[in-house]
């Protein structure tokens, strides 16, 4: 059967998937870049019964999705129950046939799913290259959307933001931005990339997570009304699910509010700093929570994960085909409660 030569094949490349738990390790690998997914919230639980077009809908849902567009400067905001849902629903119902998708090489898998869904002509362009961009959008038709994330989550580099939204700007396309790994880390307030560019108000839809930084579950939509109700009744993954609890709604607006203090990201930017003036390895970002070192050998990327591992430090190396055959990498999330001893052991290791 063919699903058994395709596991096969990762087992015999090296690069077969496995669930993994340390618990007890010093966390180096965690999404949890604030440290707000440690905190302790014993909350009741009772199911929201239906969708959000049936029985799933209520003011309080309503209410945080108002604060939400409010904190993040949007006209409008729509919740959806994990940012791979709203990517899928996104890019699976707004670009229409004839439309054209054009999308960084390296964007998450929700979007090239979403993208899949679509009916709209799709290109790639090269990662960060908005020359490659510009060629694109010169032969493009119909509506044209550009599919970037600010912060990528495998490589841990900012996208050229600024000059992304001039270029779309300049050709009149829309600009779609997934501030998932920026959104809390970045901006005053963690507003994001976005916002700390000046560029919020003229792109054209932001997404943001809560399920890094914000240490919730969860993700929300900012963008117009207009679009907010497009989606409301075109967005199967938002229309065919059963909403989120309404506590979770409430929950995960105040972990926005426990994320506001910009204290949180002072410290943060401060570990970020002490672990890249110390490593010897080339890094691909100097201020970004996911820091990458790079093996051209699978095997020994898959050695030094095992090490630091027995070691007590939860690090995980990324391999093929999450990442492009022969840059397997370890992944090193930074965060705000690692300590100063942590993270000169983890280097220590390192070099």
């Amino acid at each position: 059967m063919k699903f058994q030569r395709n596991l096969q094949d990762r087992i015999e490349k090296g690069s077969l998937r496995s669930l993994l738990s340390f618990e007890g390790h010093v966390d180096f690998w965690s999404n949890d870049y604030l440290g707000l997914g440690r905190i302790a919230h014993p909350i009741e639980i009772s199911g929201s019964t239906g969708s959000r077009l049936i029985s799933g809908n209520s003011k309080v849902v309503e209410d945080v999705e108002s604060k939400l567009a409010s904190h993040f400067l949007s006209e409008a905001a729509l919740t959806f129950n994990s940012g791979y849902d709203a990517n899928v629903g996104l890019f699976s119902s707004l670009p229409q046939k004839g439309d054209t998708i054009l999308y960084d090489e390296l964007v998450h898998a929700s979007v090239r799913d979403g993208i899949r869904l679509s009916f709209a002509n799709s290109y790639s362009f090269k990662h960060n290259n908005t020359a490659d961009l510009e060629k694109k959008l010169k032969k493009a038709t119909g509506t044209v959307f550009v599919a970037v994330e600010s912060l990528y989550s495998m490589d841990g580099d900012i996208a050229p933001l600024v000059a992304l939204n001039a270029l779309c700007s300049e050709y009149g396309a829309l600009l779609i931005v997934d501030e998932a790994h920026s959104g809390g880390v970045f901006g005053k307030e963690g507003r994001g990339l976005c916002a700390e560019a000046g560029i919020s108000e003229s792109v054209f839809i932001r997404l943001f997570t809560f399920g890094k930084a914000y240490g919730a579950h969860g993700a929300v939509v900012c963008c117009s009304d207009l679009v907010r109700q497009f989606l409301v009744n075109f967005a199967r993954s938002f229309i065919y699910t059963t909403a989120l609890p309404e506590v979770l709604y409430t929950h995960l607006l105040n972990q926005v509010e426990a994320g506001k203090p910009d204290i949180l990201r002072q410290q943060l930017q401060m570990n970020i700093s002490h672990f890249t003036k110390s490593i010897q390895s080339t890094l691909s970002a100097s201020n970004s929570p996911i820091q990458v070192i790079e093996f051209s050998d699978l095997d020994t990327c898959k050695q030094k994960a095992h090490q630091l591992q027995q070691a007590g430090f939860a690090v995980k190396a990324i391999l093929p085909p999450t990442v492009p055959a022969g840059s397997q990498r370890l992944r090193i999330c930074i965060h705000a409660f690692n300590t100063e001893e942590e993270i000169d052991q983890l280097i220590h290791l390192l070099n």
